[in-house]
C-alpha cells in the first residue's frame, strides 16, 4: 500500500486566494449597488441618473445674441421735429395741384411702410453679417465693457435694398411707360444701385481711400448721360458789374461740375463720421431740408416742368428719409449696429442725384456746408501733406467717458478743440444742430426772398404766405 503525501502549504494558499477573490467580488457588487461619485477639478459627476440635476440651458454665442431694440421714443420726437414743417407746407401752406400732391402722398405712404420694414429687417440682417464676421468694435468706447462687444457692420445694405424696392414699386404706380421722366428716374436708380454695390464691396474688401475717390465717378456715369437739364448759372448780384453777365452758360463744363458734385457728395458723408449716429443723423437733417426746399419751390412756381423737377426730387428723398430714420433708431448712441461704407455711399449718391435732376445742385452745396468744411480740414491729410491715420477719431478717456480732440483734420476734432471735451452723444447732437442751423438759414433765406440766389432754376423763389405769428406789428 502506497501513501501519497500532499504538501499542506499550497493547499492553504489556494484557499486564501479563493477567499480574497470572493471578498473582491462581494465588494464590487456592493459598489455597483451604490451611486459612484467622481471628483475632478472642474465638476462632480454622479452616476445616479435619477438624482442628477438637469443640465443648464446652452449659452447664446455672440452670433445669436439679439441687438439692442430700436430707440423708438427718440425717433418719434425727431420725426415730429423734422417732418412737421414739411407736412405743414405741403398740406396747408401752399395750394398744390391735385396731380402733384397725389403721387407725393402715395410715395409718403410707401415710405412709411419702408420705415417699419427696415426696422424689422435690421435685426435679421445683423445675425447674418455677424456669421460672416462682418463686425467691428466701437473705438470710442475702448476700455469699457461696451468696447468689447461685436457690433454688426454694413447694415446700410438693408436701407439701400428697402429703398430700391420702394422706388421701383412707386415707379410702377406713378410713371406711365412713355413718361419723359422715366429715363432720368431709371438713370438715378442705376447710379444709386451701382454706388450701393461698390460701397458693399468696400466694406468687404476694405478698399484704399484713393480708390474710394474713383468709385463714385464710375457710378455717376448713368446719371450724367441721362441729364437733360440746364447748364447755366446765375451770377450773384454783387459780381454782375464785374463780369457783365447775369446768366452764364457753362455748357459741357457744367456736366463736369455735376460729376465732381456726385463724387464729393458720396465721399463727404463717408469722411464726416466716426461717432454713433453721425452718418445717419446728417443724412436725416439734410434730407429734411431738401424736402422743405422742394415743397417751397413747387408751391411758388407756376412752371409745370419746374414743379415736376422738384416733385421728382421728393419721390426719392422721402424713402431716403424714412429708411434712414429706421437705421438711426439702431445707430444712435449707444449704437447697436454700424452703417458701413455701404450706407454712406448710398446716401451721398442719392442726395447728389436729387440735387442734379431736381435742378438745385447749388443749393445742395449750401446744405452740405458742414461737409464742405470737414473736407477742407481734411485736405492736408487726404492728399498726403500730413500723416493720415486709418481712424481719425478723437481720443476717448474711459475714466470720464469724454472725448478729446486730436490734431487730425476733421470737423469732429476741430469742434472738440474749439469747445472742449464732450461725451460722444453730446458731440453728435451739437454737430447735427450745426448742420440743422445751416440748412434752416438757407430755407429761411429762400422764404424771405433773398437777393443772393444761385442757379437758373432757382430764381423762382417762393411767393409764400408768411404765417401771421411771424409778422411783427408796427410800433
Amino acid at each position: 500500500m502506497t501513501l501519497i503525501f500532499t504538501p499542506v502549504g499550497p493547499v492553504l494558499e489556494t484557499c486564501k486566494n479563493r477567499e480574497r477573490a470572493e471578498q473582491s467580488r462581494a465588494m464590487a457588487r456592493k459598489r455597483a449597488s451604490e451611486p459612484t461619485t467622481i471628483t475632478t477639478k472642474e465638476a462632480i459627476v454622479t452616476s445616479d441618473k435619477e438624482t442628477k440635476p438637469p443640465p443648464p440651458p446652452p449659452r447664446e454665442t455672440s452670433n445669436d445674441q439679439p441687438i439692442a431694440p430700436p430707440k423708438k421714443g427718440f425717433i418719434f420726437k425727431l420725426s415730429l421735429l423734422l417732418i412737421a414743417p414739411y407736412s405743414y407746407l405741403l398740406l396747408f401752406h401752399y395750394q398744390i395741384q391735385h396731380d402733384l400732391i397725389k403721387p407725393i402722398l402715395i410715395n409718403a405712404g410707401l415710405s412709411l411702410a419702408g420705415f417699419f420694414l427696415t426696422v424689422k429687417l435690421i435685426p435679421v440682417a445683423s445675425k447674418y453679417v455677424l456669421k460672416r464676421n462682418l463686425f467691428g468694435y466701437d473705438i470710442n468706447k475702448k476700455g469699457t465693457p461696451q468696447g468689447t462687444v461685436k457690433v454688426p457692420e454694413s447694415l446700410g445694405i438693408v436701407v439701400a435694398v428697402v429703398f430700391m424696392v420702394l422706388t421701383i414699386v412707386f415707379q410702377f404706380l406713378n410713371f406711365a411707360p412713355d413718361s419723359n421722366w422715366l429715363v432720368e428716374y431709371n438713370a438715378a436708380l442705376a447710379s444709386i444701385c451701382f454706388m450701393t454695390l461698390l460701397g458693399f464691396i468696400d466694406d468687404v474688401l476694405d478698399v484704399p481711400w484713393r480708390v474710394k475717390l474713383l468709385l463714385p465717378s464710375i457710378a455717376a456715369l448713368p446719371l450724367l448721360m441721362a441729364y437733360a437739364g440746364h447748364t447755366t448759372i446765375i451770377i450773384p448780384k454783387p459780381l454782375v458789374p464785374y463780369i457783365g453777365l447775369k446768366v452764364l452758360d457753362l455748357g459741357f463744363i457744367y456736366k463736369i461740375y455735376m460729376w465732381f458734385l456726385a463724387i464729393f457728395c458720396t465721399n463727404c458723408i463717408n469722411i464726416h463720421a466716426g461717432i454713433n449716429g453721425l452718418e445717419a443723423g446728417q443724412t436725416v437733417v439734410i434730407a429734411s431740408a431738401i424736402l422743405i426746399h422742394n415743397v417751397m419751390q413747387i408751391g411758388a412756381s407756376a412752371d409745370p416742368e419746374y414743379q415736376q423737377a422738384h416733385a421728382f426730387s421728393v419721390y426719392l428723398v422721402q424713402p431716403l428719409l424714412a429708411t434712414s430714420l429706421a437705421l438711426l433708431s439702431y445707430n444712435w448712441y449707444p449704437s447697436s449696429v454700424f452703417v458701413g461704407d455701404t450706407y454712406t455711399y448710398f446716401a451721398g449718391m442719392t442726395m447728389a442725384v436729387v440735387g442734379i435732376l431736381g435742378h438745385f445742385s447749388e443749393t445742395l452745396l449750401v446744405f452740405f456746408l458742414a461737409q464742405v468744411l470737414n473736407f477742407l480740414l481734411s485736405v492736408p491729410q487726404l492728399f498726403g501733406f500730413r500723416h493720415c491715420p486709418r481712424h481719425r477719431l478723437p481720443r476717448f478717456d474711459p475714466q470720464t467717458g469724454l472725448l478729446t480732440g486730436t490734431n487730425d483734420g476733421t470737423l469732429v476734432n476741430f469742434y472738440l478743440r474749439m469747445f472742449g471735451r464732450k461725451t460722444e452723444n453730446s458731440l453728435c447732437v451739437h454737430l447735427l444742430l450745426v448742420q440743422g442751423l445751416v440748412a434752416s438759414s438757407r430755407v429761411w433765406t429762400s422764404l424771405s426772398h433773398a437777393s443772393h440766389n444761385f442757379g437758373t432754376r432757382e430764381r423762382h423763389w417762393p411767393q409764400a404766405r408768411v404765417p401771421s405769428f411771424l409778422i411783427m406789428a408796427p410800433d
